[in-house]
């Protein structure tokens, strides 16, 4: 009783005046920004890459299925190197060298040096989100970490959505090639203002005392101190909600692959979108993106606040709730004919799917111990791209042996329906010791 007395106190704690822990949330958001221009901007130069080094719908989907598989796989290694080394260090390395991989990619001339590229950016990128998701315990309360988290993982939608008008700028003067070149210059300058700026909550410079105790109140302020679980990293794999976790972000990743490899084709192929209007047209949906990622965190903040339920049964509804209606708008997707209609249906979409990924993104915070949230963190991104992996290829397969998109995207409606199981039914209890 007195445990609970704690916990419903920090979540009704009125915030005080001090909000430098959202200045640290929009550095993880321009970070994430960074992150996603340089996996998008692949689908933005799809149409150009194909004309001129003779790839196939198959290639470029086998390129997202390189980059998602090295990316999961380097997932296990990135978060338990976040948990021991901390992650300022480890979050600036990162984007220097998935810069550099960005960069490289512009400089390849056919499908094996551009595979190659896929890999490195794969494995720089892999500590972004686990490292996001390690900052975020360690400066908000819980009650926070899904609107926080809904902030920075907006950045997943903000790239797609911001990189059609600007990047199909660049592609139609100067070529596919600039593209690369300007995003990786883009991660260089970004590096260097994170190192510059972001600090731990005990050792911000202009963080408030009082602040500070309010991040506290409710198990922030403790991500990276000292603190030592009892449980071991590879005893995370005997526990039945990070199994839950694994599997639903993979229902949920390998729908989102999809859309970041193939809408803007998609667009171009059904809608007859030319690539002159693409950059528009492509960028409307992942506003809803950035929408459904930012409402989603705060419906769940909203929750929590009034008493209507615990920190970590309003993330599940919410990622439960989501993942059905994404899985019915998905599925409907291929039966409409009109633009407005496809944008609209596509915008709907990105919306729930993004209110899933925040929430699924700020479970670590609550189901792990606090010393080893970039650890679960990156076993969840893990399990999602490691069978998310794989769509890409499949779509791409899909479509080039039966000229339509409506099986790819009616399988991928169905799986991303089913993270509602395993986020309701099995992500349940916290780990020991959380």
């Amino acid at each position: 009783m007195e445990t609970k007395a704690k916990t419903n106190s920090a979540a009704t704690q009125t915030a005080p005046m001090g909000r430098t822990r959202w200045g640290v949330t929009f550095l993880l958001l321009i970070g994430g920004i960074v992150n996603y221009l340089d996996r998008a901007n692949l689908s933005i130069a799809a149409p150009e890459m194909m004309k001129e080094l003779n790839l196939t719908n198959t290639d470029i989907g086998l390129m997202g299925s390189v980059f998602a598989m090295t990316y999961a796989m380097c997932q296990l290694p990135s978060g338990w190197i976040i948990d021991r080394l901390g992650a300022k260090k480890v979050y600036s390395w990162a984007v220097f060298l998935w810069s550099g991989a960005t960069a490289l990619t512009g400089a390849c001339h056919n499908l094996m040096s551009l595979l190659a590229a896929r890999v490195c950016l794969g494995a720089a990128e892999a500590p972004c989100w686990p490292g996001a998701a390690k900052i975020t315990a360690a400066w908000f309360p819980k009650k926070e970490r899904a609107l926080a988290t809904g902030f920075w993982d907006a950045a997943s939608k903000w790239g797609p959505a911001i990189a059609p008008p600007i990047l199909v700028a660049i592609i139609v003067p100067f070529g596919w090639r600039a593209l690369f070149y300007i995003t990786g210059g883009i991660g260089i300058v970004f590096v260097i203002f994170f190192k510059f700026f972001y600090h731990q909550p005990e050792n911000h410079p202009t963080l408030s005392k009082e602040e500070l105790a309010y991040i506290k109140s409710d198990g922030g302020g403790t991500a990276e101190l000292s603190v030592k679980s009892q449980v071991s990293w590879s005893s995370l794999f005997k526990y039945k909600s990070v199994w839950g976790m694994i599997l639903g972000f993979f229902c949920y990743v390998w729908m989102m692959n999809i859309f970041v490899n193939f809408l803007p084709l998609y667009l171009m192929k059904t809608q007859n979108v030319s690539m002159k209007d693409l950059g528009i047209y492509a960028s409307i949906p992942w506003i809803g993106g950035v929408i459904g990622a930012v409402l989603g965190g705060y419906v769940t903040k909203y929750l929590v606040d009034k008493g209507i339920t615990t920190s970590i049964i309003a993330k599940r509804a919410m990622i439960s709730v989501c993942a059905i209606l994404a899985g019915i708008t998905v599925i409907t997707l291929p039966h409409v004919t009109s633009l407005t209609a496809t944008l609209t249906l596509l915008t709907i979409a990105l919306g729930l799917l993004s209110a899933m990924s925040s929430s699924a993104w700020a479970l670590p915070g609550d189901i792990a111990p606090p010393s080893m949230v970039g650890s679960v963190g990156g076993i969840q991104n893990f399990g999602g791209y490691f069978g998310g992996a794989l769509s890409p290829l499949v779509a791409g397969m899909i479509v080039d042996s039966t000229g339509s998109y409506a099986l790819a995207f009616t399988s991928g409606g169905v799986i991303a329906a089913c993270a509602a199981i395993c986020y309701w039914f099995i992500v349940k209890e916290p780990i020991e010791g959380a």
